[in-house]
This record gives C-alpha cells, sequence and structure tokens, in this order.
C-alpha cells in the first residue's frame, strides 16, 4: 500500500541519508549513487516515482547505450536504482519496477598489475637529491605497494596511524588504514616502506609541519603543511612512471592491484590477501587470481610440449 508517493528528491535525499547512516558508505560512494540518480532524474523529466514501470527502466538503459556509456557503467547504474527503488518499496510502499532488470553482460576486465622490476624502478626514480620533498614521494609509494593502500585511504594516514609491535620474529611496523565506510583494518608495514617513512619522518616532515600552525596530523604533507591531496598523490605516482619509463597505464590503484597480485604469486592464503585489502568478500579477491592462472596458462602453453 503506497503512504504518500514522495517527490524524487525527497526520496533521493531519503535513500542517500540511508546509505550514509544506516550502511555507513564513504562519502566517494554516495557521491556516485547521487550521480546515478540525478541521471535517472533527468531522464524521468518530472514524472512521478509511483508512474515509473519496467518500460521507463528498459528506455533509460537504451538511452544510455545510445551514448555509448560502458557496460560496467550501465550496470552499475542498474544497480543504484534497483537498491534506490528497494528503499522505496520498504519505505514508502512503492511497486518496483526494477524487478526485471538483468545486468547486461561485459568482457571479463582483469585488474592491470605492474611487474615487480616496474614497481622498482618507480619507486627508485621517486627521490631525486635535488628535490629533497621528493624523498615524501618515495615514502607515498613504498607505503602504497607495502599496504595496498586505496589513494583515499593514504592521504587520510595520520601519523598516529603507525605502530610497532614487538613480534616472535622481531619488531614490524602496522598501519591503520580506514577503509570504504569508514572500517579499520591493520596491515604489516615491510622494512624498505618503514625505513622510507622514518626517513621522511625525521628530515622533511618536521619542515613541512613548521609551515602550518594548526599542527596537522596528516602522515603525509604538502609544501604548505596541509594534508596532502588525492590530485597530488595521483600526479607523484603519474611522474614515477614516467620518469621511470613505464609506458602502461598507473594510477595508485595500480600498485594496489599490483600488491594483490604479487602477494598471490608469492604464495599468499586468499583469505589474508583479501583481510589485508579490506574487502568485505573473498570474491572480490578471488579476481587476482585469475591473473595469475593466465599466467600459468601462458607458460604452460609455452613450456609443455603437448600443450599445443
Amino acid at each position: 500500500m503506497v503512504t504518500q508517493a514522495p517527490s524524487f528528491d525527497l526520496a533521493a535525499s531519503s535513500f542517500l541519508n540511508h546509505l550514509q547512516i544506516e550502511r555507513g558508505l564513504a562519502a566517494n560512494s554516495i557521491a556516485a549513487y547521487r550521480r546515478d540518480l540525478a541521471k535517472f532524474q533527468g531522464f524521468l523529466n518530472g514524472a512521478e516515482l509511483q508512474s515509473v514501470t519496467p518500460d521507463h527502466i528498459s528506455a533509460f538503459e537504451s538511452s544510455l547505450r545510445e551514448v555509448n556509456l560502458a557496460v560496467a557503467s550501465i550496470n552499475r547504474i542498474d544497480s543504484t536504482l534497483r537498491s534506490f527503488f528497494k528503499h522505496l518499496q520498504i519505505e514508502y510502499g512503492l511497486n518496483d519496477p526494477t524487478l526485471e532488470i538483468a545486468p547486461s553482460k561485459s568482457a571479463r576486465r582483469l585488474p592491470k598489475a605492474l611487474t615487480i622490476e616496474q614497481i622498482l624502478s618507480m619507486i627508485e626514480v621517486s627521490y631525486r637529491q635535488s628535490d629533497p620533498i621528493t624523498l615524501r614521494d618515495q615514502a607515498m609509494l613504498e607505503l602504497l605497494y607495502s599496504s595496498g593502500a586505496r589513494v583515499s585511504e593514504l592521504i587520510g594516514i595520520n601519523l598516529s596511524d603507525l605502530n610497532v609491535v614487538q613480534t616472535a620474529d622481531g619488531e614490524i611496523t602496522t598501519l591503520k588504514l580506514r577503509g570504504k565506510g569508514s572500517k579499520e583494518r591493520i596491515v604489516p608495514l615491510g622494512s624498505f616502506a618503514s625505513k622510507a617513512i622514518d626517513d621522511y619522518c625525521v628530515r622533511i616532515r618536521p619542515g613541512l609541519l613548521a609551515k602550518n600552525p594548526k599542527n596537522n596530523p596528516a602522515l603525509f604533507l604538502n609544501s604548505r603543511g596541509g594534508r596532502i591531496s588525492r590530485q597530488s598523490a595521483w600526479q607523484m605516482v603519474l611522474d614515477a612512471a614516467k620518469n621511470a619509463g613505464v609506458t602502461e597505464h598507473v594510477s595508485p590503484h595500480v600498485f594496489r592491484h599490483s600488491y594483490a597480485t604479487h602477494l598471490l604469486d608469492g604464495g599468499a592464503d586468499i583469505r589474508v590477501v583479501q583481510e589485508l585489502l579490506g574487502h568485505a568478500s573473498v570474491t572480490t579477491t578471488q579476481i587476482y587470481t585469475l591473473i595469475t592462472i593466465d599466467k600459468v596458462r601462458e607458460s604452460y602453453s609455452m613450456a609443455h610440449p603437448r600443450a599445443k
């Protein structure tokens, strides 16, 4: 039974508040949902929500395909609409016109991973003695590769998130990361990353911190003593790739893909990798096993006399 059909703006606000408060989604995720809803609202052109039918949904999908939107993007928007109308069904008793939506099939896309040599080359060239602040850049790259952090997690790290703990094998540095939905996880850092961060904190960070009277708690600071931005982190990675002669598409997230791929190649348990990456489901992590399987298949095809 429909209580009272809300306006689109009111319905969208209710839905986004639900995502933020009850599901604890991150700001970036909320913004993506908002953009998807805005596309659908523009398509409806004033039509009331209670009048939306499966035919409207199909026509909307067709309009997205006509502008050559990627299949993955259309599927994401479809997912937004399913969640949106499910929320409206629960809160306002509206019929759900998305029940007949079937996801479009897209080609399997494997995460891109760099080789160990490419990663190490980028880390090496990121520091230039003529520009001392690049010691910070080197520490950021070491941390990305050592932790598998997302770029949003990287720039959100505070100095207090680092901790040294004593284990049976000696001291180890751990790092607290705040992932999607503000979920926290603790990951270990390797010795190279720990040393790079120590060097930056001793030689560079105090000078940057002195430029800002607010005593910024961020680990990585910009030249004005503020928290480094996502854009600056991206540019630092792109500059390192260019200087290292890496021609493949590179982004901060490629370091995360490489981290996961190299762990699995080295024999790490997939459940451990899932925890390190902060994946809610191991299914998400399993995409990286396909990369390893592809490598095995390629090696088999090249080396085995009866493979072809």
